[in-house]
């Protein structure tokens, strides 16, 4: 077995038999200069009829502004849902990211734990949002392919994503991550999972990744960018202090071992703003995910960097189910 990645993975990939196929690109930046920053999504479920469309911009007041939609399709011949866009110019080299819409404008961001009631009592303001991204990096990551490069299928059990890699204006200067990823993708498959991005500028960065399955089996992964060289995450260990009744994760100490040596960085989340996401099981039972994205400043060695903490958990009883095992 081995890892594959083709420039012809930048496109969209064959729909496959699974209902819940999705095929997604994702887009993160920051810029500490501006204190402005954010993520795009696009996830394509061309078998169940529509899209995952999210944008989301930290503002440098604390403010967030915030859409989510559905958007209906009838295929995935490309990133492209109206209002947003996404455009490979030069594979693994040059991407666009275009928005032009109404965001919801969030005062209090943790409002978006009852969405209906957010969308409804916060204002909307009109955004447009134009990103280039160059690539400064290797790529990381690509599909798990046999010895004649015919793709291997997912893990039994583990069904989430085969492939895996006022008017104000804010002129961004940034670095940031990028991800896509195809194949079957439940919200709903991991019991949680932890997922770290950080930025300490062109050559130093990492992605720390920790997801529990829903037998109790952990995978950890990720890579640290040093010297222009990746260097695979082997062990990992993720502390998090939680914060109100809620529990949403707000400081971050994290442990990171590759082969050359062991990292040992903070985290300190800004600003986060939950998602939510359900789903009624074959059995009929509403399952409830939520997602809490966090805006994070790290310090590794000294040195100040920033980036994405993603909490993902299904909430039993009405809490998040990793908050009491970490």
């Amino acid at each position: 077995m081995k890892m594959q990645l083709l420039p012809d993975d930048e496109y969209m990939h064959e729909v496959e038999a699974a209902s819940h196929f999705n095929e997604s690109m994702y887009f993160n930046v920051y810029d500490p200069a501006k204190s402005v920053g954010g993520f795009v999504r696009i996830g394509n479920r061309p078998n169940e009829g529509y899209a995952e469309r999210t944008v989301c911009l930290y503002l440098p007041d604390g403010r967030v502004a915030f859409v989510f939609g559905r958007p209906e399709i009838d295929g995935n011949e490309a990133f492209d849902v109206g209002d947003t866009r996404f455009e490979v110019v030069t594979p693994f080299e040059k991407l666009n990211v275009a928005f032009e819409g109404k965001l919801v404008l969030l005062e209090n961001p943790l409002e978006m734990a009852d969405p209906r009631r957010a969308f409804k009592e916060n204002p909307w303001c009109e955004c447009n949002i134009e990103l280039a991204y160059a690539g400064i990096s290797p790529m990381f990551g690509g599909q798990l392919v046999d010895d004649d490069g015919s793709p291997l299928g997912e893990s039994e059990g583990f069904d989430f994503s085969r492939g895996h890699y006022e008017d104000d204006t804010w002129q961004v200067d940034g670095y940031g991550l990028r991800d896509h990823s195809w194949g079957p993708r439940h919200w709903q498959a991991p019991l949680y999972y932890r997922w770290l991005t950080a930025n300490f500028g062109a050559d130093f960065g990492f992605v720390v990744s920790r997801v529990v399955r829903r037998d109790g089996s952990e995978h950890i992964g990720g890579m640290v960018l040093t010297d222009g060289k990746y260097e695979y995450i082997t062990q990992a260990t993720i502390e998090t202090d939680w914060e109100g009744d809620d529990l949403y994760h707000r400081r971050l100490h994290v442990r990171a071992k590759t082969s050359g040596r062991e990292w040992a960085v903070e985290g300190e989340v800004k600003n986060l703003i939950p998602l939510r996401n359900r789903r009624t099981s074959p059995e009929g039972e509403e399952l409830t995910t939520r997602i809490s994205e966090g805006l994070t400043r790290w310090v590794c060695d000294g040195v100040e960097g920033w980036g994405l903490s993603e909490y993902l958990d299904q909430i039993v009883d009405g809490r998040p189910v990793g908050a009491s095992e970490t």
